[in-house]
Order: structure tokens, then sequence, then C-alpha cells
């Protein structure tokens, strides 16, 4: 971050130095929430939380090197006491930003694909000068301030992952950072319930578009009519990716090989390049047209940025990670979080990557899918039970649609399921946890055979992934 002392962070925050804070101390950053990641120099932002809370660890955090603590309440430390530490998490990265006008801000949001798009934008930013973005999902109210304070004088590009759980959230990010780029994958069925309905998730994900300056870029998906609407709620220029031939930026002649890595030639106006991912997956190729798209307007050439997208592997953790194990079991570890539109995209893959193996697939019941949760799931059974498994296991709570769908797909596709031990069927098990769902595959696994991993975050699924790969999972 920009170094600043302790007398400017709480005049930026509105705070009170306290536990005789120096006003001349400087913070030079990071800014942390876990007083674990504390360094020399670092500013602790203390959250009261369900279970823990981060007040009760600030001295902790000033041994450990912080120059302060951004506190709700005073504690055993030099501290500026503020009277909500998320708003003046927000402040202080507002003011950061504002202080860095040669940085170019780039905004992606999406109901899928955000963080892969983010992570391959950020790879083509590089080329052409210093930049930050999260590794992960940073990309609510406290990560999305964050991944700003680590910019600095140098910076030259931010790129920034935006999420909205609803209306109003992504219009409050982009008063942190301004974006002078914004990029919209998908409107799909991610937090359906919350919304309660597509038209409202794409009067969210469009709060993006609507924040560009008349002077900024909107990049949208030509492929996608609620994403393609959004070009009448912005005054910045647009430009389509896609597959549709009005896209400027668009995939032609997309192959897929047989571990589900997508080729194709990307097309622009100023020439085409062929790509071939390293990453798993057709929906790859979206997320790589969106930040071809971004990169393209900033100038970056058509060689490079295919060369880029070529080169790229997965930079944040659990999603579409496949490892061979020496057996010869492969694990697609895809366990990061689902939605019905990446669980269809994932059991495609495993389809393709699969193909004449034994499959074999741990889910679990989506969420935040409102009264269409039932009838939403009940249509995952269905997919996982047509998908000519050699086993499914079924994880958690809330399972009875998706078990219900499952055993209904199987019995007519002539599997009838039928239990964990069924006979002359498709095995259909239904575990407590992660961990009981490893406990189930373990002894079914052959040289060979492909293991799909994927449920929403709060199953914790990338534990069945790891113990399946033998690592010590706490």
């Amino acid at each position: 971050m920009i170094p600043l002392p302790l007398a400017r962070i709480a005049e930026i925050t509105s705070g009170a130095l306290s536990g005789m804070a120096d006003p001349r101390a400087v913070v030079r950053g990071p800014v942390v929430i876990d007083s674990r990641e504390v360094r020399p120099g670092s500013l602790f932002v203390a959250f009261k939380g369900a279970r823990v809370d981060g007040h009760d660890y600030a001295a902790q955090a000033v041994r450990a090197g912080a120059v302060a603590v951004l506190a709700g309440r005073p504690v055993e430390a030099p501290a500026v006491i503020v009277a909500d530490p998320a708003a003046a998490l927000a402040d202080l990265a507002t003011a950061q930003a504002a202080a860095l006008p040669e940085a170019t801000v780039i905004g992606v949001t999406g109901s899928a694909g955000k963080t892969t798009t983010k992570d391959l934008l950020a790879r083509l930013t590089a080329r052409m000068g210093p930049t930050i973005a999260p590794v992960g999902s940073y990309n609510n109210e406290i990560g999305h301030p964050l991944t700003v304070l680590k910019a600095d004088v140098d910076t030259r590009f931010m790129v920034l992952e935006l999420s909205a759980r609803n209306i109003g959230h992504i219009k409050d990010l982009t008063r942190i950072a301004p974006p002078r780029i914004g990029v919209v994958l998908n409107v799909g069925t991610a937090h359906l319930g919350v919304f309660g309905g597509k038209e409202a998730i794409a009067k969210a994900k469009g709060e993006l578009v609507e924040a560009l300056p008349r002077t900024g870029v909107a990049v949208l998906n030509a492929d996608d009519p609620l994403v393609r609407e959004m070009a009448s709620r912005t005054l910045a220029r647009v430009t389509l990716f896609g597959r549709d031939p009005e896209a400027a930026i668009r995939a032609e002649g997309v192959t897929v090989d047989q571990r589900g890595r997508a080729s194709f030639t990307l097309r622009t106006p100023s020439g085409a390049a062929p790509v071939n991912l390293k990453l798993y997956g057709e929906h790859a190729v979206e997320n790589s047209l969106a930040a071809a798209a971004a990169a393209y307007e900033l100038g970056l050439p058509v060689a490079t940025i295919a060369e880029e997208l070529s080169e790229a592997t997965p930079r944040s953790r659990w999603r579409m990670e496949v490892t061979d194990r020496p057996d010869g079991v492969t694990v697609i570890n895809d366990a990061y979080n689902a939605n019905p539109d990446s669980m269809r995209a994932a059991f495609k893959a495993l389809g393709v990557l699969g193909a004449g193996r034994r499959r074999f697939a741990v889910i679990a019941a989506l969420r935040e899918l409102g009264e269409d949760g039932a009838a939403l799931n009940a249509e995952l059974g269905r997919l996982a039970g047509g998908a000519g498994l050699a086993g499914l296991v079924v994880a958690g709570p809330d399972a009875a649609p998706v078990l219900e769908g499952a055993f209904g797909a199987a019995r007519a596709a002539g599997q009838p399921g039928g239990g964990a031990v069924a006979e002359g069927g498709m095995p259909i098990a239904h575990v407590e946890d992660a961990r009981a769902a490893a406990a189930e595959l373990v002894g079914r696994l052959r040289p060979g055979d492909v293991v799909l991993i994927k449920g929403p975050r709060a199953m914790g699924l990338e534990v069945t992934a790891e113990l399946l790969l033998g690592g010590a999972t706490q």
C-alpha cells in the first residue's frame, strides 16, 4: 500500500487514536484481517465475527509487527478507533485508489467464472505493467478493499472481482475503486434465492457497467442475452466477446481434446491467433475470451494475448484442478463452489475427460436457490443420475431432492441404483460430510477411474479431493 502515518489513517476513517498510538508511526502494509498474516508495518483490522472476535487478537497482532489496529472499540494496543471497521476499511481503500489516478481499474463480475477470468486477465495485464489482483475470491465488502489496499505508486493495473449478494452491492464496490473497464461474463442462477429471479441478478451485475465513465469500456458477453442487453445501461463504449459472429473478440473453430482442454482461433478486429488452453473444461473458452477482450482494449497484441492464454494454468485453488494419482485415478477438484450452471459445465467436462473410463462424482445439494431450490436440486440429481456414472456420492444435509432426482434418472437409464451396495446398477450413496465421501470412494476406485468433486463452499468438498489424493487434511 501507499505508506500512511496513523494520523492520516485516523483522518480518512474519521477515527480516534487510542492506546498510546504514535500519530507519526507509518503503516506500510499489508492491511490484514487475520492476525496470523501480520508482517512488520501492517495494519490489523479487527472484526467481530460469529465465532471469533478480532479485537481479542489486537495485542498479538502488534507483537507480531503491526503498527496499529483499526478497531471498533478500545483494545490493549495502539489503535485507530472507528464506528464501523468495515466502513473504515472501505474509506481507507477509497482514499488509496483516489491517490493512484494513473492505475487502470478493471472490474469483473458474473454468476460463474469470475475468478478464472480475473486470474487470466491479471496474467495478461502483467505483461504491460505492475498488476494487483486477489488470489481466490476476495470479491465482497471486505476482500475488495483489502485487494485495493495492496496497490502502491508503481501499480498500473488493478484487476478486481466484484460479487453481489443483493442489489446495490456491486455499486458500493465500484465507489471504492471506480472501474474504467467492466467485464460481465454471464447471468446465471447463483444466489437465485436471494435475488428472486435472473432479471434481478442481471440488474445487480449491470451495476458494474453503469459505474463506467463515458471514456470507459464495457466488455459484454454476446452469447448471453441478459448481458448483451446491458449495453443500453452504460455511456461507455461497448465491446462484445463470445462465439456469436457479431462479437468483436470471438472464438472460431473450437475443439476439445481428450483431457477436456479447448483449442480455438482467437479472432479480433486486427488479426487472429491460435489458442491452446491448459485449463480444463470447454467453459474456459468464455473466460478466456472475456480476458482477451479486456486486454485487447488495453492495447495488448493479439499474438501476446494468445500466447499468455495458452500458457495459463489455474492460479486460484479448487477450480477444475485435474490431478492424476500414481495409480492412474484422475481427481477433478472443482470444489470451491457450485451453482446449477457451473454444475452442468463440470459434468460436461467430466464426460469429455472421462470418455471410455469409469466415472464417479461427489456432489452436494446446492444452496441459496430460494423457492426453486428443491426443483433445481432435483434437476442436479437427474443430471448426475443420467451421466453414466459408475458411482455417485451425495454429501451433506438437504440431499433428498438430489437423491430423488438421481434415483429417477438412474432407473430411466436402466441403472436402478438403490444405495451404496446396489446390485446391477449405479451405486448411489448419501454420506454426512466430505470425509465420509472420501471413505465411501476409497474402496471403489480402480486404476483409470475419474472422480469429479464439486459442491457449495459450505460443504468443503476440497477435503474429499485432498484425502483421495493422499494429502494430510486437518
